[in-house]
């Protein structure tokens, strides 16, 4: 796209997140979910990787996802409204939790149940620390991403603590790394919540779904 067409891209995402935003409800398990009248962008990561304030940060609401130092604190799909035009969905993170296996084996058959049938999910953001590129974990949920047909885009979070040269090669690791798989977007955003870093660019890809 031209210039023009770009800063127009880009206010569409500023104007959807001016709008309200507000914390509609907490999803224990699948009955208990909102009906799927609107499209769904849900955010997923390892524990810690920042999901919470980059929610905060595309919203521009300090305190409407809620970040943690304990690892592992979202134990439900968390859903928030976007005025009538979309819902972002927190999920909980993977990889580390301060919970018995019974209780993290609910949530994971939780997350897989509402990435195999929910009709109105569009995308997936996964989260992945810039600091540290796809991780084990990570490629274990591109896995069942690529095999539930479940479109994801990487969002690396936390570029503002490593140096350019490093984010680079990060970006390069990561981009080698989805180029074959079916599910995987091709675009990848570099992002700082506290820099605000990329945030504009994630801000208008969420709109595009809107």
């Amino acid at each position: 796209m031209d210039a023009e067409e770009h800063a127009e891209w880009i206010e569409r995402g500023r104007l959807l997140f001016a709008g309200p935003v507000d914390f509609e409800r907490g999803v224990p398990s699948m009955q208990h979910l909102p009906d799927a009248t609107l499209p769904e962008v849900a955010f997923a990561g390892r524990s810690n990787v920042g999901k919470s304030s980059l929610i905060n940060a595309i919203t521009g609401r300090n305190k409407l996802a809620r970040a943690s130092t304990e690892p592992g604190r979202t134990r439900e799909l968390n859903f928030f409204r976007v005025g009538d035009r979309l819902r972002l969905v927190d999920m909980p993170g993977y990889g580390y939790a301060k919970a018995g296996k019974s209780e993290i084996d609910r949530w994971t058959a939780l997350i897989r149940d509402y990435l195999r049938g929910r009709p109105t999910l569009h995308r997936v953001i996964l989260l992945i620390d810039a600091r540290h590129g796809l991780k084990p974990h990570d490629k274990e949920v591109m896995d069942a991403l690529d095999t539930a047909a479940v479109i994801y885009q990487i969002v690396l979070t936390k570029a503002d603590k490593i140096k350019p040269t490093e984010l680079a090669e990060t970006l390069e690791s990561v981009r080698a790394a989805i180029i074959k798989r079916p599910a995987a977007h091709p675009e990848i955003i570099a992002t700082s919540s506290e820099t605000g870093q990329g945030i504009d660019i994630l801000r208008a890809e969420i709109a595009a779904l809107a």
